[in-house]
């Protein structure tokens, strides 16, 4: 196991945790109640403390999910949870983005009472809104702080710029982007901004949203309502082929080391650095122990070379032209 602190003063957590969106959203049908808790639970047993969800994955169901496991065994986790998308009532599809207080305030009460505790260990803004200043969202979120609700500020999906700005703030504890890979944007500014200011950069999607585990193939198709097959061009067509020869690249590093692909692909990540932690999601418990197992592996110089131009290579965005339109903000 690795430990690393979540922000400059913050806890220390196992440096791999659980992203929690896909148990209730976005990629396929959710998972029943039952078989959710026994996973988060599970979880808890093998040492991950550090859970991801956030208000718009299932519009709640996720947070609720997390309330039913966590509510009775509070003192072994470390919650972190995010606002700011905003979803039209009617068809719960997203409508935008509010950065204000006033939406903040709404977001953190839902969040308290799904989740079924008095605070939440780390509170993101999910992304910037164009139309509020990130100082605003920021003191909005500090205020939070002051009243116990929230223990520590974090951001996601921002530029370096943003970052500093809100750092003046109030200090930031973590920013969260994805980060694999096949997705390396962030290094050449956020993430030596994050090492410069002692805030935790923390990884989503560490696997590739799945692509970099090895078990996707040409002919995939989603089971049910599936962000990838929707938005997300790497997983489709000519883009999905290149991209499934670059991981079979992956595949055969990982043969020689008698590991698997996502386990090489999380490995990379967790090497990058002291401050990064990284959040890889699953629903099954097999994945889940393949994750943790990664904290073992170890590269050589010529191993880690054979990995480093794969993101140069990548066909396709991570995601289609509205959500790069709310990322680096």
């Amino acid at each position: 196991m690795i430990r690393r602190r979540i922000g400059e003063h913050g806890r220390e957590v196992n440096a791999i945790g659980l992203g929690c969106m896909g148990m209730s959203a976005y990629y396929g049908a959710p998972m029943a109640e039952k078989d959710g808790v026994a996973l988060l639970h599970a979880a808890i047993e093998r040492g991950v403390e550090h859970f991801d969800t956030a208000e718009m994955y299932g519009f709640g169901a996720n947070e609720q999910l997390l309330g039913a496991a966590f509510h009775d065994r509070r003192d072994k986790v470390f919650i972190a949870t995010k606002w700011g998308p905003i979803a039209d009532p009617a068809t719960k599809l997203p409508a935008g983005y509010d950065g204000s207080e006033a939406n903040a305030r709404r977001a953190v009460e839902n969040s308290l009472r799904y989740l079924r505790t008095d605070h939440i260990d780390l509170y993101y803004l999910h992304r910037k809104d164009p139309a509020t200043p990130i100082e605003e969202s920021v003191e909005a979120m500090a205020k939070l702080v002051k009243e116990g609700k929230v223990r520590a500020i974090g951001l996601s999906e921002v530029s370096a710029e943003t970052l500093r700005k809100a750092h003046e703030v109030h200090p930031i504890a973590a920013v969260q982007s994805e980060y694999s890979l096949f997705t390396r944007d962030y290094e050449a500014d956020v993430i030596p901004a994050c090492q410069e200011l002692d805030v935790t950069f923390v990884a989503y999607s560490p696997l590739g949203r799945g692509m970099l585990t090895g078990v996707f193939s040409k002919d995939w198709k989603p089971d049910g309502p599936d962000f990838r097959a929707a938005m997300a061009p790497r997983f489709v067509g000519e883009a999905m082929d290149a991209n499934l020869a670059l991981v079979a690249e992956i595949e055969a590093l990982a043969a020689e080391k008698n590991v698997n692909a996502g386990q090489i692909a999380l490995a990379w990540v967790l090497s990058r650095g002291e401050h990064v932690v990284a959040i890889p999601g699953t629903t099954k418990l097999v994945n889940l122990e393949s994750n943790l197992a990664a904290a073992d592996l170890t590269f050589s110089n010529d191993e880690g070379a054979r990995l480093e131009n794969l993101a140069a290579r990548v066909q396709g965005q991570r995601y289609n032209a509205r959500g790069m339109g709310a990322v680096n903000a």
